[in-house]
């Protein structure tokens, strides 16, 4: 796009004219994963008073493979076979990886130098090419851009893709059975945010308001591209180093940016802190493992209301150093004793466990004699 300003030729960077998603390439890309996927479960996370989505259990320990292989199955049906070339801070090129060897389809992985050694490990575990490469996300997506321009590949982004999104959508169509009032999702580039918004949006379209569900996005401070992007600030910063490093952008994408646009609730941002305590918690009070942007949506669940709270626990791939390393460093605080209801009619006191009270109807206490009863002669 060309602007003119006083009296002289501007170049202004214009967005690309790219298909956008709907809620119709949703409901394809679940039939598309029924017979390759299955859903994961949930889990209620009683001290959190939270339930947790457990994208962690997904193949490959990431929703990231339910996009991939969406894409893949959608160029199939295009009749294109090319190989193909994707950057990821590591759950992206772990999905890729898996569907290319499902279907048969070369793939080759760039990764951050900096990129966990399990994730490293899990890419080259299905036989995918792995390229080490820059000390960021967006390093290595300009290095993949470059190789798929060169030799005729087919660049598949993480998020900002029509197939991706929807593929990441069939999260959101999992969760509509069970109705939550409030989805809270981890958003880095934005494409598991805009898939879920356009499946349960779309879903609960003309229901009453206190039907309606609320999507809450989460990001880390410091790592807020699509925060700033989504109040007009599009320039590009340098995020914060984070334990959250699969949401480590610079640049929030351009199709999740329209979508969440128009159909985000709400945006919470978390502090390090926050994020480092709830993932301890995770593994210690519910015996979830989370990486880093797998606890970011929980974290940010303590500062959102809601009966019926469900947070996207969006990947399970942590160094096992790493969480070593946090589990010696971080005390959580205890969390509340829960408070125990007495019912009218009660003969215990509701504070006395269910098995005290059954001991005590079976083996009554005698009564006491005093002083003054007469002995038996």
């Amino acid at each position: 796009m060309v602007a003119v300003a006083d009296g002289g030729v501007t170049m202004v960077a214009a967005e690309p004219d790219v298909r956008m998603p709907c809620f119709a390439d949703v409901l394809v890309a679940q039939a598309r994963l029924r017979a390759h996927l299955a859903p994961t479960p949930l889990h209620h996370a009683e001290r959190f008073g939270c339930w947790l989505k457990l994208e962690s259990l997904q193949r490959t320990g990431s929703y990231k493979v339910r996009g991939a292989l969406n894409a893949l199955l959608a160029a199939r049906e295009r009749g294109d076979r090319r190989t193909v070339v994707a950057a990821s801070a590591g759950n992206h090129a772990q999905g890729l990886a898996w569907a290319a060897h499902r279907l048969g389809v070369q793939a080759i992985t760039v990764m951050p130098k900096c990129a966990p050694a399990t994730k490293i490990a899990g890419v080259a575990h299905w036989g995918a090419t792995v390229r080490l490469h820059g000390d960021s996300y967006d390093e290595t997506r300009t290095f993949a851009a470059d190789l798929a321009t060169q030799n005729g590949w087919r660049l598949l982004p993480a998020f900002d893709d029509a197939d991706v999104i929807a593929g990441q959508g069939t999260v959101g169509l999992e969760l509509a059975p069970f109705a939550p009032d409030v989805v809270l999702v981890p958003i880095g580039g934005g494409g598991l945010a805009a898939g879920i918004v356009l499946a349960l949006k779309s879903m609960r379209e003309g229901a009453p308001a206190n039907r309606r569900v609320r999507v809450v996005g989460a990001q880390v401070e410091g790592v807020d591209a699509m925060a700033r992007a989504l109040r007009g600030d599009v320039a590009s910063r340098e995020p914060a180093i984070t334990l959250a490093d699969g949401v480590r952008v610079k640049e929030a994408g351009v199709l999740t940016r329209r979508v969440l646009a128009d159909l985000l609730d709400d945006l919470v941002i978390v502090r390090e802190a926050e994020l480092r305590e709830t993932l301890v918690r995770l593994a210690l009070e519910e015996h979830v493992v989370a990486e880093g942007a797998g606890a970011l949506a929980l974290a940010a669940g303590r500062r959102v209301a809601g009966r019926r709270k469900c947070a996207i626990v969006s990947g399970g791939n942590l160094d096992a150093s790493v969480l070593a390393a946090l589990l010696a460093d971080v005390r959580p605080r205890p969390p509340r004793r829960p408070r125990r209801r007495h019912r009218e009619g009660d003969d215990e006191p509701a504070l006395a466990p269910a098995s005290t009270r059954l001991h005590r109807t079976l083996h009554p206490i005698p009564a006491q004699r005093t002083p003054f009863e007469e002995l038996p002669a």
